[in-house]
């Protein structure tokens, strides 16, 4: 399990945040999707931070962090990042973010070129008119995802666990219990169907926003992500400039916690590599 703390905004709102590596360097931000939380990284992120800072925290509203007020959509998760950023005192930072993460990730690096040092991006609904799986196609009609989400917490716990990783593969017992002991709390869900709800009325509009990254941008994508196929990486590829494109021979969608080590030479590699001119 990765170490964390508490930290007290000046609002008062409580954010659990993870930091590992040295305390020097610009910091590499790791952002979750659901029903996750920064325990996903557990395996990850201690081979990112060799060499490097590394922060992961719970999201606004998910994990264990609570929820501020405001809206749901990416640019307004990516708000929160720089509102995080501000409060630690990190004035650029490199930024991972995969599913439900992605997209604010994108979004800051847009909006906020100056404080992103390079962005990296994995399996996510990046593309309002891409192909899903059934189950995400299920939740982003708002109707079923509100019911759901509210009614059979255990059933979408269940069904996320059987279709993010490799048959036979599960998550260590204390990872997947801090998952499930911050998703079944009522707080939690209902914020994330206002969170999917905000993500599905604004895709359309993002595409525009992914034209206008100019930071360095590495796509990873696992090429058996049940939720979101490659041709999401494909095409998120063609609309950002100068980006890279990998993609992970048999990664699922936590390919994070499965394949953490080829991701962690594929990332290091990004972030170490000189800048082109």
């Amino acid at each position: 399990m990765l170490p964390t703390t508490s930290a007290v905004l000046p609002g008062g709102a409580r954010v659990r945040v993870c930091r590992l590596g040295p305390s020097q360097g610009e910091p590499l931000v790791l952002l979750h999707g659901y029903p996750d939380t920064l325990q996903i990284w557990g395996r990850l992120a201690p081979l990112l931070a060799i060499g490097r800072p590394v922060i992961a925290c719970d999201w606004p509203g998910m994990g264990a962090s609570d929820a501020w007020p405001g809206g749901t959509t990416p640019t307004h998760q990516a708000e929160r990042l720089r509102q995080l950023l501000d409060h630690w005192g990190v004035p650029r930072a490199s930024v991972l973010g995969m599913d439900m993460g992605a997209q604010p990730a994108l979004a800051f690096a847009a909006l906020h070129p100056g404080r992103v040092g390079r962005l990296v991006v994995m399996n996510s609904l990046v593309l309002w008119d891409e192909e899903t799986s059934w189950e995400i196609r299920v939740l982003r009609h708002f109707g079923w995802n509100r019911w759901l989400l509210a009614r059979a917490p255990r059933l979408v716990f269940a069904r996320a666990l059987r279709t993010s990783l490799p048959r036979g593969e599960v998550l260590p017992a204390a990872v997947r219990d801090d998952l499930w002991s911050c998703f079944r709390d009522p707080a939690v869900r209902t914020f994330i169907a206002r969170l999917c709800a905000g993500y599905q009325g604004t895709l359309p509009a993002l595409p525009a926003l992914y034209r206008a990254i100019t930071r360095p941008t590495l796509i990873l994508w696992g090429d058996r992500d049940r939720h979101f196929p490659p041709a999401h990486a494909t095409r998120l590829h063609a609309l950002i400039p100068g980006s890279r494109l990998q993609i992970i021979a048999g990664g699922e969608h936590w390919m994070a916690w499965h394949l953490a080590e080829v991701l962690a030479q594929e990332i290091t590699a990004f972030l170490d590599a000189p800048c082109a001119s």
